[in-house]
């Protein structure tokens, strides 16, 4: 058995987490270079945030300086759009790309965007899969030697795990929609000059492929672990 985790993980997740380590670096010095230079209009990330939000009709949502970096999110519980000091206070392109960004999350909030209400729906199924995958995975494996029957607890643990795949996957077109729909108002609201559009995008852009490294270790982790039930089954 120890033979076939390893195998598994060398195999699988190990490359998987070297393309997400890359994407997370790729995303800082992405953000970084296209911070080093002001933007033409002025605008911050708080005004470029608050324009989107105009732009969409919304007045019940705030907008909060946060301390650390890229900690940018939006709250739905609180309407609270939470911004990094960096983007917050930043007059630059990267600045303005990731809080315009995080108002277009809002702006799926306020209008009740599908995969948006599906995601933050399954949050606390997920969470609870999360926390039961391995231990039932663990304990299935174990009493599998008193019998294949057993094996059922494993693969509940699998089907726990799951849901958190299940999750990353309704993660992507919620985070590609939020960046469109960025890009859309920034654009149209003249917050970024022509030419400082396509550093925006290009932040946007490597922050989406966070997105898609996270959802391919999921997916790849889902396969590794079907593959150890299914040869445990097969001793």
């Amino acid at each position: 058995m120890y033979f076939y985790y390893d195998y598994y993980y060398l195999l699988l997740i190990l490359p998987a987490m070297i393309f997400a380590f890359w994407a997370s670096a790729r995303v800082k010095t992405t953000f970084k270079k296209y911070s080093a230079t002001a933007s033409i209009r002025g605008f911050t990330g708080r005004d470029a945030a608050e324009a989107v939000l105009r732009q969409n009709g919304i007045t019940d949502v705030r907008i909060e300086s946060v301390g650390g970096d890229l900690t940018d999110h939006y709250d739905p519980r609180t309407k609270v759009i939470r911004l990094s000091e960096k983007v917050y206070h930043g007059n630059n392109a990267a600045a303005i790309g990731v809080a315009a960004h995080e108002a277009g999350h809002a702006a799926q909030h306020h209008e009740e965007y599908a995969p948006l209400k599906f995601r933050n729906a399954i949050i606390p199924v997920t969470n609870i899969g999360s926390r039961l995958a391995m231990p039932l995975l663990l304990l299935g494996l174990f009493l599998s030697y008193y019998g294949e029957k057993y094996l059922v607890v494993a693969y509940a643990g699998v089907i726990c795990f799951s849901l958190s795949t299940l999750f990353q996957l309704f993660t992507l077109p919620t985070e590609f929609n939020a960046s469109k729909r960025a890009l859309e108002a920034i654009e149209s609201g003249g917050i970024l000059a022509e030419s400082e559009i396509p550093g925006a995008r290009k932040v946007l852009s490597a922050a989406a492929l966070t997105y898609v490294a996270a959802l391919a270790v999921s997916l790849l982790q889902l396969l590794r672990l079907i593959l150890i039930v299914n040869n445990r089954r097969r001793d």
